[in-house]
């Protein structure tokens, strides 16, 4: 299957300029392509990877990836899909931002392969020296404002009367055509690829490309993703889902993906793993014959979590959910441990207090949250309800000691089956 097959089969073609002479250029020979990620965070998140996949699709295609990280266009802000102008990021913000980006663009793409190495580059880097009259003379007097405004992404900004936009986010247009007709001419870039919402930009750099260098390139866009229920995708109760695991850690991170909605998994394979389309479409047939046992969500969370942490996060991740789920404790290491300490409502106590003959289990109960009184936690042990490290416990005289402590300092209590507590001693 051809990289325009494939990338058509996954459902990740939103618009293409002269989509059969795209395909037929890409099918002859390897084609140098680009996609920009600007550095308006200290971390990419998990909307970011469907264009930075694509890259890599690509890449793994045999063609030329460049991943641009936009130290110059990142100081202005992107209006498109935003309704209100970005807060502009200091000097010192930007340079953080764009060191962090650059090495999550390095785990997704290769750059030491020998036959198409990926290339990452900054933007800042041959747009800093250009003065703006530099700017306007050989750039700005290649389009017209006419043409600009009629772009959707400043049309729809122009309309709001209360917020508009400044001059600065206009002029991003420009900035971003300037881009891939430097790429074009140093690189023999050929492709733009990007968000549906950044069309406007990657026609406006292909003019810039035809104008300056005679040359013919070419746009692609890949779908904005929107979650079945309309909600936005990747964004969850406590906010965006992140690449980096001290914004989202592992365990959340493969969590947001096991929680993906039945109605979205399959689609999800196609967008965001690099399954075969036998694979996929097994699982699919698995998903609909017994969705109660969810094979394709469980591929789906292990495939992205390898991608963006690697196999042995992955797996440290999957333990942290079986433990959840009741698994047991045998075999688990310190880190896999603190991902669940994170993710239940946690107490701390005296270490003292599990000296000797320790402290009685119903009074750890109260303490944890998990039975409103020692009356009622009694009742829960002799029940069966009540779990110490997830091993059921129904004496209602057991007392925890410094022996029942994990890693010397953590016990998990669990009522019920999903009803969890850590409890520290400290």
């Amino acid at each position: 299957m051809s990289i325009y097959d494939e990338l058509d089969w996954r459902g990740l073609i939103a618009d293409c300029t002269d989509g059969m002479e795209l395909k037929k250029r890409l099918d002859t020979r390897p084609s140098t392509l680009y996609c920009g990620f600007d550095p308006t965070a200290d971390s990419l998140h998990v909307g970011n990877l469907v264009p930075l996949l694509a890259l890599r699709r690509f890449q793994l295609a045999g063609h030329h990836p460049i991943a641009v990280a936009g130290g110059a266009t990142g100081s202005i802000g992107d209006p498109s899909g935003k309704t209100q102008e970005r807060q502009l990021l200091s000097r010192e913000t930007l340079d953080t931002n764009i060191a962090s980006v650059k090495e999550q663009l390095r785990r997704l793409l290769d750059f030491d392969t020998k036959i198409n190495p990926a290339r990452l580059v900054d933007n800042a880097d041959w747009t800093v020296s250009v003065t703006f009259l530099e700017f306007l003379r050989d750039i700005g007097k290649h389009f017209s404002v006419n043409m600009m405004v009629a772009k959707e992404s400043v049309r729809a900004r122009m309309e709001d009367r209360e917020s508009g936009i400044s001059y600065t986010e206009f002029s991003y247009m420009l900035l971003q055509a300037f881009d891939f007709y430097v790429l074009c001419r140093d690189y023999d870039c050929e492709l733009q690829i990007g968000g549906s919402d950044q069309w406007g930009n990657i026609t406006a750099g292909i003019d810039l490309c035809r104008k300056k260098l005679g040359k013919t390139a070419y746009g692609l866009t890949l779908p904005l993703i929107t979650n079945a229920d309309g909600t936005k995708f990747g964004k969850t109760e406590s906010g965006a889902v992140w690449l980096d695991p001290k914004k989202t850690s592992v365990y959340r991170f493969y969590q947001f993906w096991i929680r993906t909605d039945d109605r979205d998994v399959i689609r999800y394979l196609k967008f965001f793993t690099f399954l075969s389309r036998d694979e996929i479409e097994a699982l699919e047939k698995q998903h609909a014959e017994k969705p109660e046992v969810r094979p394709a969500h469980q591929a789906l969370a292990k495939a992205v979590t390898t991608l963006v942490h690697g196999e042995s996060a992955m797996a440290e991740a999957v333990r942290a959910s079986e433990i959840l789920f009741g698994g047991g404790l045998d075999g688990v290491s310190e880190s896999t441990f603190n991902e669940i300490v994170g993710e239940v409502p946690s107490k701390e106590i005296a270490a003292t207090k599990l000296d000797d003959a320790g402290l009685p289990l119903v009074e750890l109960l109260v303490h944890a949250g998990l039975c409103p009184s020692k009356g009622q936690a009694r009742k829960d042990l002799e029940g069966g309800g009540i779990y110490l490290n997830n091993l059921r416990e129904g004496n209602p005289q057991r007392a925890v000691t410094r022996a029942d402590l994990r890693f010397g300092k953590y016990t998990l209590l669990r009522k019920g089956k999903r009803n969890y507590a850590v409890v520290t001693a400290i």
